[in-house]
């Protein structure tokens, strides 16, 4: 009997397999070809329409503090209006969004400028100020050509036409202007509760605006050394290209003067990004991602706040003595004074302070940085370097005497010093300020014999040379290095052949000087010959979350010398003693007011005609402290006064207050 075969299940389970794998590809092709024939348009379409977009904000600026770490600027939390702007934005779309914020803002106008005022002119009144170029104007010019003329002529009767509302609309409309497409812009920072609540219930009316927060500049000293300090604001259209070549953003906020702009790279801070969808009209898509960013670091300033202070009330004070009408200062007439302290050894910036009366207020306003960027005739305070310029160059010698009376040139000339003093040597004429005994240096230098009345080797410009070079190895005449952007170094008034200049320059009537350098060179005299590089920071620190402590020290600056002066120690021995005598000698220029003082004062004052007819001078004032061991060196320079000694007064008491101020510890901790 035959045996019936076992059934295999092989063949049954490939087919099941089959199936599967059948079942399965089916079902992918048919939602392949759902996806790509039926809903590949749509797909394709909103890929199209959507991007990924990238904003930053900016991040707290570093704070900065003074040399005993009490805050002079702090960031005050507040909120901003923004403007982020679509790609598809009109600068009709942007007049009517301006009207509409101007309902809900204030916005201040004082940075509207003439210009923004006649372009907003003519976007009011196109058709009015089209009316104005003829048909053959415009045949003739083009479309730009055509618009300049039209603000040519916009008149001064048509820009008093607009309104205070206006102008305010304008000043919003100028900051949506400002904007770039998709990176939000500050339309008004530091907006009030009410302003905020106004734009809270109309931001659906209100396209592209937003509320955010930010951070404002906040000053606990209030105006004091504000402006050092400097400003931050946006980006000026002047520099755009060097912050752009640096990776900013065209909206961002940046130191714009001052130390804010000098050290804007450590007190920038990393920005906090924020990213979106957007389609390709720019209309956000959902809710955006935000993140952080993270605070700048902070600067410690060489200067004492207190100290500051302190100096710029005994200015105020002098300069409205002035103005008490009383008979001991009715002769004065104070409108502006300036005053540098510094340590000459170190070149550390301890105060720098001016004021300036202002007639529309009659008020007197902080003018620090007219020590810096104002320059003045300096009169006989140079006389220490003149006679250091004679006695390098070989002209004169420690032993060296003129007999001071009045030279007589033969063609009606006749200069003289304040009184005749007879035969000196170069301390007594440090001493006495012998106008006399510098011209002689200058005669020399220039190759002129006075016995004789004529040139033994004429050369005048070679005079100029000498003693501007000699100058300029104080620091006269030439940058200081200060930690600033920028600098005024004097007005040079050139060279000249004529030997009358040559010798008013040696007295200190030709150049001019600002009070920085006037500061630098008594300090380079008062360390024997080492000119120091004035600075502002002491310190530039990490961020700390304490607020209570300061963060991480990252760089501490330290003393940098520009340059030594070439010459003898013993020759700058001689005018130390010179200038000691002037403060404590029996015919001291400054004996009167300084001769007593357990601080032993040493320094140089002078006067300066800026108009004969009225009697008009600059008086200044040099000094440093003690003689033997100086620590602080000061110059005072009050412009533009009648004969009187407010360089002495305002001296004597920013130098007492110093020093009453260490013994305490107070303004060298």
């Amino acid at each position: 009997m035959q045996k019936k075969k076992k059934k295999s299940h092989v063949p049954f389970r490939l087919n099941a397999l089959f199936l599967s794998v059948f079942l399965l590809f089916s079902i992918l092709i048919f939602r392949l070809g759902y996806v790509q024939i039926v809903k590949g348009a749509e797909y394709k379409q909103t890929s199209d329409q959507t991007d990924n977009v990238t904003t930053k904000l900016d991040a707290p600026r570093g704070k900065i503090y003074d040399r005993d770490h009490r805050v002079v600027v702090n960031n005050k939390p507040v909120y901003s209006i923004t403007y982020t702007r679509m790609q598809n934005s009109t600068a009709e779309d942007r007049l009517k969004l301006a009207e509409k914020l101007s309902h809900f803002i204030h916005k201040d106008t004082s940075e509207v400028t003439e210009r923004d005022k006649k372009d907003f002119f003519i976007l009011l009144h196109k058709k009015e100020v089209e009316k104005r170029i003829t048909a053959k104007e415009k045949k003739k010019l083009n479309d730009d050509q055509i618009y300049q003329l039209e603000l040519d002529r916009v008149t001064k009767k048509d820009l008093d036409q607009l309104t205070d509302h206006q102008l305010e609309v304008l000043a919003i409309k100028r900051e949506l202007d400002g904007g770039y497409s998709m990176s939000p812009q500050r339309v008004k920072v530091g907006v009030t509760e009410k302003e905020i609540a106004r734009i809270s219930e109309h931001l659906k009316e209100l396209p592209g605006i937003d509320i955010k927060p930010d951070a404002q500049r906040d000053y606990p000293f209030g105006n004091s050394f504000k402006g050092i300090l400097g400003q931050v604001k946006q980006i000026p259209k002047s520099k755009m290209d060097y912050y752009l070549a640096r990776g900013n953003d065209r909206n961002d906020l940046v130191g714009t003067s001052f130390l804010e702009e000098q050290y804007e790279s450590v007190l920038r801070g990393k920005k906090s990004k924020i990213e979106y969808m957007t389609d390709k009209a720019g209309n956000p898509i959902g809710d955006p991602i935000e993140k952080k960013g993270e605070r700048g670091d902070d600067l410690v300033l060489t200067v004492d706040m207190d100290f500051q202070k302190k100096v710029e009330n005994i200015i105020e004070s002098e300069l409205k003595e002035s103005k008490s009408g009383s008979f001991a200062y009715a002769n004065r007439d104070l409108k502006e004074a300036y005053v540098t302290v510094m340590n000459p050894n170190t070149g550390e910036i301890l105060a720098m302070a001016g004021k300036q009366y202002d007639p529309k207020t009659g008020r007197y306003k902080n003018d620090p940085y007219g020590n810096v960027y104002d320059s003045f005739a300096a009169g006989s305070v140079v006389k220490g370097a003149t006679v250091l310029a004679g006695l390098q160059s070989g002209v004169i010698t420690p032993n060296t005497h003129f007999y001071d009376a009045p030279l007589n040139f033969g063609d009606g000339r006749v200069m003289k010093s304040v009184e005749n003093m007879g035969s000196i040597g170069p301390l007594t004429a440090l001493e006495r300020s012998s106008n006399v005994y510098m011209w002689n240096i200058a005669m020399r230098l220039a190759g002129y014999d006075y016995s004789k009345k004529r040139f033994i080797h004429e050369n005048v410009e070679g005079a100029f040379r000498t003693l501007r070079n000699t100058y300029a190895q104080f620091g006269l005449g030439v940058p200081t290095g200060i930690d600033l952007p920028s600098e005024a170094t004097g007005y040079h008034t050139g060279i000249s052949d004529d030997l009358a200049q040559a010798m008013f320059f040696a007295i200190g009537q030709f150049d001019t000087y600002t009070p920085l350098q006037l500061a630098q060179y008594v300090s380079t005299i008062a360390n024997d010959g080492y000119r120091m590089q004035p600075h502002l920071v002491k310190e530039i620190r990490e961020p700390s979350e304490d607020p209570n402590k300061l963060g991480k020290l990252v760089t501490r600056i330290e003393p940098n010398v520009l340059n030594r002066i070439d010459m003898k120690k013993s020759d700058i021995e001689l005018v130390q003693k010179g200038f000691r005598l002037v403060m404590s000698g029996a015919h001291g220029t400054a004996a009167p007011r300084f001769s007593h003082k357990s601080y032993l004062p040493a320094g140089k004052s002078g006067t300066a005609q800026v108009d004969i007819k009225t009697g008009m001078d600059n008086r200044t004032l040099i000094a440093y402290a003690p003689y033997k061991h100086p620590e602080v060196a000061i110059s005072v320079v009050v412009p533009n006064v009648r004969a009187d000694t407010p360089n002495y007064e305002i001296g004597e008491k920013v130098l007492d207050t110093y020093f009453e101020m260490k013994d305490k510890g107070e303004p060298t901790k």
